[in-house]
């Protein structure tokens, strides 16, 4: 076929899918059916997968991601990313109003993301990057790529910088959080937090697959000029941008202020969370004789919210075990709605924080949500105290095994002295198979709670004993999940000592502990054997923490369990990142989906052995590591005669 006219047909496909995914996800007017965008889809990424050299930088196939970053690159600001002052009454609104009179003030909702740049030079997005510090940010431009309702092509021929917010909708941040939860992964605390973490992945497809959004509120440079906000966010609309939304310029601090209220009031009605509302100067002219004061600007406000109150009923205080034994009070309350939520538990920290605040069963409480996310009491109603309402006192022994609590000396927090605690266990496995620890991919509390009830493991050294026949007989696990988890479970024993030491969940010693540890004692027996005064001559290891270690090898338990582990396999011995050298020099390519490890898994791996990771196939390429779904990397590799490997051969080179 003549390459002119497959050409052509790539770059009408390229326009119409533009087209459609500007009506889907920008305007929310379809003209086509999923199906019908689907198959274009498909058609133009299996034709730049069989022509590459014809394939575009800005094509809507960029969208599902792919690149991965060894690092983020730092960006320069051309134009400042400055901050706002924060005012919290209308006091301090109406101080503002008074200082930088004008014609109109343009009121638009305060977005609660993260701040990104977009540069478009010659109708083309060229570079996306973070706030960072206003001045340097990271260079995220792939990440960016993949959220639909940024336009990668856009009608304007000069210079183009605007400025966004990037958010996750309630929505998209709900369904992720109960993926994570059904991993036993830890759960993002907030949709803003959320937000961040996925768009500083470092591979590009997993930012894809978080359904990130963005609007866009500010005009940081162009070729054109403007004499108003307002007029310049008129043109970014048609160019294809999601300006900020409910957008109204409005005169005076009468006006301004309703308008505040009647955001206020609908806020939790949005399908995005704000925490305020930003009040500008709309004449461009006027903005630039109030000036700034150092990074932030004189003709802007931003008015933030205050936390949102209820008062409700205190049912009952109940008490959580957690993995190292601390037990926890919480408020069992009166259902409420708070904050866009209902809300009948809340966190009540320790003990001293119920006894400070005389809270009781019974009484009227007042609750907000910390952040706007985590519910707390704030205080008690006195006048509405019931008569004989009794000071609540913690409970002497452990709700799930009955054996004695104790609080140690100038401690707020109670423990369970048992370390074969039931409720213990599963956060104690929970832990133990974390990303963070020992990185067994798969095992989520719904796996490890149905291993635990059929009695195939009692201590995370059982993990290392497990059959593939074993789990494929539970329940939603069948032969293929056996054996991802199985491979799971064997990639984990070479995670190393620092890991290892992390994933035991002794109390207060967390990663960068771990590591200190693992550097300083070399292997599990040395470390076992330290006295309080060795651990103590290793910088950030205090006397509690020492004690803490020492308490935890001096039981019997944990020497079993470590005999267990060593017999299992799993490394009980220090190896620095230099250790072995075995790839230095070498640079691997990463493509399609791997059986067991995750790409940033396989890339850790092979760095650890002195290799480098590229997100592009070059005669420089040692080799292409290929799973499923391998794209244009594996055409490329095959051309250029690059040996291509996979997952199985990886791990056979380390062994």
């Amino acid at each position: 076929m003549d390459i002119n006219i497959i050409e052509k047909e790539m770059r009408t496909l390229e326009k119409k899918l533009e087209y459609h995914s500007r009506k889907y996800y920008v305007e929310d007017n379809p003209e086509i059916s999923d199906f019908d965008y689907d198959e274009m889809f498909y058609k133009l990424k299996k034709l730049e997968e069989e022509y590459p050299q014809l394939a575009s930088p800005s094509s809507p196939t960029k969208r599902v991601g792919g690149a991965v970053l060894d690092k983020f690159e730092k960006v320069t600001h051309e134009i400042r990313m400055g901050s706002l002052r924060d005012v919290f009454s209308f006091e301090e609104l109406e101080d503002f109003i008074a200082k930088t009179p004008a014609d109109g003030y343009s009121v638009e909702c305060k977005i609660d993301g993260l701040s990104v740049s977009l540069v478009y030079e010659n109708g083309e997005l060229v570079l996306g990057s973070t706030r960072g510090d206003g001045i340097t940010g990271e260079n995220v431009t792939e990440n960016l790529k993949t959220i639909r309702s940024i336009p990668l092509k856009i009608d304007f021929g000069g210079h183009l910088e605007v400025r966004g917010e990037v958010y996750m909708p309630r929505e998209s941040f709900e369904a992720l959080n109960e993926k994570r939860r059904e991993k036993g992964e830890q759960l993002f605390a907030n949709p803003r937090n959320a937000a961040a973490g996925s768009l500083r992945q470092l591979d590009s497809s997993i930012t894809a697959q978080r359904k990130l959004d963005i609007f866009v509120f500010n005009i940081q440079g162009c070729d054109r000029e403007f004499t108003t906000h307002s007029a310049g966010l008129s043109f970014l609309s048609a160019l294809g941008f999601t300006i900020i939304p409910g957008l109204k310029v409005l005169r005076g601090f009468d006006e301004i202020k309703e308008k505040i209220i009647e955001i206020g009031e609908k806020r939790k009605e949005l399908s995005f969370d704000i925490d305020g509302v930003v009040i500008k100067v709309n004449d461009i002219e006027k903005r630039k004789e109030y000036g700034d004061t150092g990074a932030v600007p004189k003709w802007a406000v931003a008015y933030k919210f205050p936390p949102e109150e209820k008062e409700t009923e205190l049912l009952d205080i109940g008490v959580n075990v957690g993995r190292t034994g601390v037990i926890t009070p919480y408020a069992v309350l009166s259902p409420v709605r708070l904050a866009g939520t209902t809300v009948s538990r809340a966190t009540l920290h320790n003990y001293d924080f119920i006894t400070e605040r005389d809270i009781r069963i019974g009484d009227s409480v007042v609750v907000r949500k910390a952040g706007d996310i985590i519910p707390e009491i704030v205080r008690v109603n006195m006048q509405k105290r019931k008569a004989g309402a009794k000071k609540y006192e913690m409970p002497k022994v452990c709700p799930s095994c009955g054996e004695p609590v104790y609080r140690e000396e100038d401690e707020a927090a109670y423990y369970c002295t048992n370390s074969a605690c039931p409720a213990q266990l599963l956060r104690n496995l929970s832990h133990f198979v974390s990303r963070d620890a020992m990185n067994i991919d798969g095992l989520g509390e719904a796996q490890l709670a149905a291993m635990i009830s059929n009695g195939l493991v009692s201590t995370p050294s059982d993990l290392y004993y497990l059959r593939k026949e074993e789990l494929s007989g539970l329940e939603r696990m069948g032969d293929k999940s056996a054996s991802n988890i199985i491979n799971a479970i064997e990639n984990s024993k070479t995670s190393g000592l620092d890991r290892l030491i992390y994933a035991l969940g002794i109390r207060q010693v967390g990663e960068k502990a771990s590591k200190l540890l693992a550097e300083h004692f070399g292997d599990i027996d040395r470390l076992s054997a330290a006295s309080v005064g060795e651990l103590c001559e290793i910088n950030d290891i205090g006397e509690i923490t020492a004690g803490n270690i020492v308490n935890f090898f001096s039981h019997h338990q944990t020497a079993e369990l470590i005999n267990n582990l060593k017999n299992a396999g799993v490394l009980t011995v220090y190896e620095s990142d230099k250790a072995d050298p075995r790839f230095s020099g070498m640079t691997f390519v990463l493509t399609g989906t791997l059986p067991s490890l995750k790409r940033d898994e396989a890339s850790a791996l092979i760095e650890r052995y002195g290799g480098k990771t590229s997100g592009s196939v070059s005669k420089k390429t040692t080799y292409v590591l290929a799973g499923e779904d391998a794209g244009s990397k594996l055409i490329k590799a095959r051309e250029l005669g690059i040996p291509v490997i996979d997952e199985e051969t990886l791990l056979n080179m380390i062994k």
